[in-house]
């Protein structure tokens, strides 16, 4: 029997249309919500009692219950297994290649549960003590549908602090015959187990990093040190209009991370492809992958703080045919977004000066806070400091394996400005 929560009138037509969050001021206060074990599964009922649908719970959480279902059913094995079969018929007909998001939390019905692919490796982030309670439900699923080699658990973001959850990261290897929740897992690493300090092999494998395709080029993905899962497959489309653009073209690519931009559009015809970053091993993948590619003698590596670099290529009097800039995050709370939009404008106050008279550039950001109204504005206001002027060419948002709810503006995060310099 599950516990219930009841909804205040007010937010009842919200969940009805489809939005899967509950803040503590839509929920009728309870004294018997103290007592309901955090990422218990809950009916949502109305003022009146009456069902509405079935979530997870988390009292001490912000939003304090994610929906999983308007409808009355059992949250099992099967009900997991539908909605990830689902997610993936959605990927394989676009997509050609095993690589790509494959769970993208509540837009795939799946609240708190994020699932990269790299083949037969699976990189998962939970993010909500429900998902990771249901996790005996929805593991089983995966292994049955996907059939991977190993999963990688990249826990350690900070949102399960808010959950109540410990940061960590772990790499579950499958057994070579059976697998499922029968065959058993194979946790290891020093001797201690201390799954935060050594990766243990899978099937011979020493670490993990990985190969992936993506647009037809080859780049290399560290899953277990690198940043979030890894890689970045929201922005595979808007790298290939980059790469489109960047024939014969010389392309400075500013936070390259692992070379997603660059290495494509080196491929794809770029005369050079300059590479800035502040981390080496991003750099050092990048460096390998050039190489898979064959077009290492095409790229150059610069590390260091973005800011930095582009200053001192300023101070140089280089210039490049097409300029992106995708940084992290940049407005990770509210609070933080005076802040970022000034970020955001220093930016391509330091970028415009780097591209030639009507070349191109792009700029990327990551932050659900920052909505594309006061980023666009923040862009061209840096432009414009600059002493330039620009025409929008194309607003962009993630690639479709990174769907958005259409009750959560904030699942809208990834936001790209592709603009023309005049």
């Amino acid at each position: 029997m599950l516990s219930s929560i009841r909804l205040k009138k007010e937010s009842e037509a919200a969940v009805r249309a489809g939005m899967p969050w509950l803040y503590a001021g839509d929920i009728i206060e309870s004294s018997e919500h103290l007592h309901i074990p955090a990422g218990s599964l809950v009916r949502v009922e109305n003022a009146k009692g009456q069902f509405i649908g079935i979530g997870y719970f988390n009292n001490a959480s912000p939003i304090a219950c994610r929906v999983l279902s308007l409808r009355d059913e059992v949250i099992d094995a099967a009900f997991f297994k539908a909605r990830i079969e689902k997610a993936l018929a959605a990927r394989v007909k676009r997509i050609d290649v095993p690589y790509y998001r494959l769970i993208h939390s509540e837009a795939d019905g799946l609240p708190g549960l994020l699932v990269d692919r790299f083949g037969d490796v699976l990189v998962v982030q939970v993010g909500t003590a429900g998902m990771e309670k249901l996790q005996p439900f929805w593991m089983p699923a995966l292994e049955e549908i996907i059939k991977p080699e190993a999963i990688i658990f990249r826990n350690d973001t900070s949102a399960r602090k808010l959950e109540g959850l410990v940061q960590e990261v772990r790499v579950i290897s499958l057994p070579l015959e059976g697998g499922g929740q029968g065959g058993g897992y194979l946790q290891s690493g020093k001797e201690d187990n201390d799954p935060h300090l050594n990766p243990p092999p899978s099937r011979g494998r020493k670490e993990w990093t990985v190969e992936l395709q993506e647009n037809g080029c080859i780049y290399l993905a560290d899953l277990f040190k690198g940043q979030k899962t890894g890689w970045f497959y929201d922005q595979r489309d808007n790298r290939k209009m980059i790469a489109e653009l960047s024939k014969e073209k010389t392309v400075l690519d500013v936070f390259s991370h692992s070379g997603g931009f660059a290495l494509l559009a080196a491929k794809e015809g770029a005369s050079t492809v300059s590479l800035v970053d502040s981390s080496q091993l991003a750099l050092d993948l990048a460096k390998q992958a050039a190489a898979l590619n064959a077009v290492e003698e095409k790229c150059e590596y610069l590390k260091g703080d973005a800011a930095e670099v582009m200053q001192a290529l300023q101070e140089q009097g280089r210039q490049f045919d097409v300029v992106l800039v995708d940084p992290p995050a940049y407005i990770k709370s509210k609070k933080d977004f005076a802040s970022g939009m000034k970020g955001y404008e220093k930016l391509a106050r330091l970028a415009t000066p780097l591209v030639k008279t009507d070349g191109y550039l792009f700029v990327a950001s990551c932050s659900h806070h920052a909505t594309r109204s006061a980023f666009n504005k923040a862009v061209l206001d840096g432009i414009k400091k600059a002493g330039k002027e620009a025409n929008i060419l194309k607003q962009t948002a993630a690639s479709p394996d990174h769907p958005r709810h259409p009750q959560l503006p904030q699942s809208e995060y990834l936001k790209g400005l592709l603009l023309k310099m005049i």
